[in-house]
């Protein structure tokens, strides 16, 4: 695996790359880079766009640094698994800690769902999204994950692909062996994984009616205590990516 490098800048850019090929930058990137950082003309970056991998890119322009042009890759495009992270909302700043760990666990695609105790009324997908990229960028993450727009719990459970396994994290499941039965859950993994995370107030009675009514489903439970919601995420996407994901070399869904 080529060494990822974290002490140089790294600039996420949504644009395609090839040997030499000059890119633009908007206005934010150029500020970023040379009144921030202070680079200029000739400075060296790391750059990505979640399709080509990551490309080593000198920084050109006039007064401002405005342009890059692409030397060579640094490393290869690879490809995160097959692991949907599916919550309710949280308000404002716990909500963008929860997205950045998400994506920091190795999260394909985030698909907010509004339940009956969600706290949050609103979800800024935009913001999300912009939590997405600078946790990819600060990380050393070459795949960018996917951002969905909120829908309802019963709207999500109908249009889910029933043939990947819906993970639902549930403080009422009997308190067992996490890694045991996600070991015992490869076959049913096969074809991708949703991660469910209820709202703080837990769900509804007839919520957990309908999630107990899905086909493959695994219940899990977290332990022994009860995890406010952001560090419910980190740890059920970490038993998820011990059990069934890339922590152990699998690629789910792959």
């Amino acid at each position: 695996m080529p060494q990822t490098d974290f002490r140089s800048p790294r600039l996420f850019v949504d644009a395609p790359f090839a040997a030499d090929a000059t890119i633009s930058l908007d206005r934010n990137q150029s500020n970023y880079l040379g009144n921030v950082l202070r680079l200029g003309s000739g400075a060296s970056v790391l750059v990505f766009n979640g399709k080509d991998g990551e490309w080593q890119a000198a920084i050109s322009g006039g007064k401002r640094a405005d342009r890059l042009t692409l030397l060579t890759q640094t490393r290869p495009q690879d490809h995160l698994p097959d692991v949907t992270y599916v919550f309710a909302p949280l308000k404002h700043a716990r909500l963008d800690y929860m997205v950045q760990k998400a994506i920091e666990m190795g999260a394909a695609a985030l698909q907010p769902v509004m339940t009956r105790f969600t706290q949050a009324s609103r979800v800024n997908t935009e913001r999300m999204r912009a939590n997405v990229v600078e946790a990819a960028e600060q990380c050393g993450i070459l795949s960018v994950a996917s951002v969905a727009e909120p829908l309802n719990l019963p709207k999500y459970l109908d249009q889910r692909d029933a043939k990947r396994l819906l993970i639902f994290c549930d403080e009422a499941a009997e308190v067992a062996d996490p890694t045991a039965a996600l070991t015992g859950a490869r076959t049913a993994a096969s074809a991708g994984i949703d991660v469910l995370i209820g709202p703080e107030g837990g769900f509804a009675e007839e919520e957990r009616a309908l999630l107990l009514k899905q086909a493959n489903i695994l219940r899990l439970a977290l332990g022994p205590r009860i995890m406010r919601a952001d560090t419910a995420a980190v740890a059920a996407l970490a038993l998820v990516q011990t059990g069934l994901g890339d922590w152990n070399g699998n690629q789910v869904g792959k």
